[in-house]
């Protein structure tokens, strides 16, 4: 079996830290224990591009035991776990190709290498995979059945794809299901990234001024969570609703101009590009600190900050300290990539549950539809949708009341009025 990996040896650990996530993910067990009694992707060879975490372990190993030879490398060069990676190729035999802090170039050997195997399901974090299928590997294209998106940026990018008639087989998009992106990018986006500025810092967000850039799902989760830790939180946005919603929500909403001078930390959430640049590094504070949970490294201009700079060091594993003119600091931390992955763990094992029952039951339906689908972007049938929150709420030892007759008759019918 072919693999790239840190450390083999580091296997045991990752199957402890495997076994604890577990633990809290029984929507993705129940799934598991259907696809070991009807094995639907018998013999279905899967590519997946993921964060290589100890949730992507349960969801790769509930694949596995549906019959899928599954071939996994990381959709970020800073989100592997390499604990996980070894217990994935030691005790799951599964072929990974991920190293965490791997530099440009084996990151996209590493997504070729997972295309070799001629996946006829891809499964892609930021659609990276896809679009080197598309560009690289060309000849694999007619082998495809479809293929799943786990993020916004991902979904964003196929979508373009679509528009421009490119796209190639049918991609659902899991990040728009209800069970994932109301859940996993507000909750687990906002808990974890605050645990990833922590950790890299040790700051005291207390009394602080946060800058939340963009007030999607995600700058929502991020927003609440460093309010609720007693940050002056401050909003930028482009999107006129969104930046409303914030308002009402309790925010100081401003353009970025207006931002710089005033925050201590700032997070971007954007999914777009440059969203700090040179003029806005120019106008922030001694000791200001920069970080991204965004998909990619571009929302932090990077080759600004590089340029503005006298010099630059490391002062902690995930902190970078850049002079600027004027005598000031800025920190960027995690090289400007996920913040979250990098210097933490990734959202928590309860909230990937849902996101991952997602992936694999869309994987399910792309086989079961192998013939029927349009090369475009689907979005999560409801039903899945529906019986993740279902499973999710039994789970939670939750019960909710169902409609009567009466109540679905009225709801279908336009007769009836006051």
């Amino acid at each position: 079996m072919d693999f790239d990996i840190q450390d083999i040896s580091l296997a045991e650990k990752g199957r402890l830290r495997v076994e604890w996530a577990v633990m809290s993910m029984p929507v993705l067990q129940l799934i598991q224990r259907q696809f070991e009694r009807e094995k639907p992707l018998q013999g279905v060879r899967l590519g997946a591009c993921l964060h290589v975490t100890t949730e992507t372990a349960a969801l790769v190993q509930t694949l596995k035991i549906g019959g899928a030879e599954v071939s996994l490398c990381a959709s970020n060069p800073l989100s592997t776990q390499d604990d996980v990676a070894g217990f994935l190729v030691r005790e799951l035999e599964i072929p990974v190709f991920a190293i965490k802090g791997e530099d440009n170039k084996t990151y996209y050997r590493h997504i070729h290498s997972v295309l070799n195997v001629r996946p006829m399901v891809t499964m892609d974090d930021g659609a990276d995979l896809v679009s080197t299928l598309h560009t690289g590997r060309k000849e694999f294209l007619p082998g495809v059945i479809g293929g799943t998106e786990e993020t916004t940026t991902g979904v964003l990018r196929l979508r373009s794809m679509s528009r421009e008639g490119v796209l190639q087989y049918p991609i659902i998009a899991v990040n728009d299901a209800h069970t994932k992106h109301f859940f996993d990018n507000r909750y687990g986006t906002g808990q974890s990234t605050i645990d990833g500025i922590i950790r890299a810092t040790n700051r005291l967000l207390a009394g602080s001024t946060f800058v939340v850039c963009g007030y999607g799902w995600c700058g929502r989760g991020v927003a609440m969570r460093a309010q609720g830790m007693g940050a002056k939180v401050i909003i930028t946005e482009v999107d006129p609703l969104k930046a409303l919603e914030a308002v009402m929500d309790g925010f100081q909403v401003m353009p970025m101009a207006e931002a710089a001078p005033l925050g201590d930390i700032f997070c971007t959430l954007s999914g777009n590009i440059r969203v700090i640049r040179e003029e806005h590094f120019r106008q922030m504070k001694n000791g200001a600190i920069v970080a991204n949970s965004g998909h990619f490294n571009v929302e932090i201009d990077l080759e600004a900050l590089e340029h503005l700079s006298s010099g630059k060091r490391r002062l902690r594993e995930f902190v970078e300290e850049f002079s600027l003119p004027g005598g000031k600091n800025v920190y960027l931390l995690g090289e400007g990539r996920l913040i979250n992955l990098a210097a933490a763990e990734g959202h928590p094992s309860s909230v990937m549950d849902m996101s991952f029952a997602n992936q694999a039951l869309a994987v399910e339906f792309l086989v079961k539809a192998r013939g029927t689908l349009e090369k475009k972007v689907y979005g999560v049938p409801p039903d899945i949708d529906q019986r993740i929150a279902r499973l999710k709420l039994e789970s939670l030892g939750i019960k909710i009341d169902a409609l009567t007759d009466a109540q679905r008759k009225y709801l279908s019918s336009w007769e009836m009025g006051t």
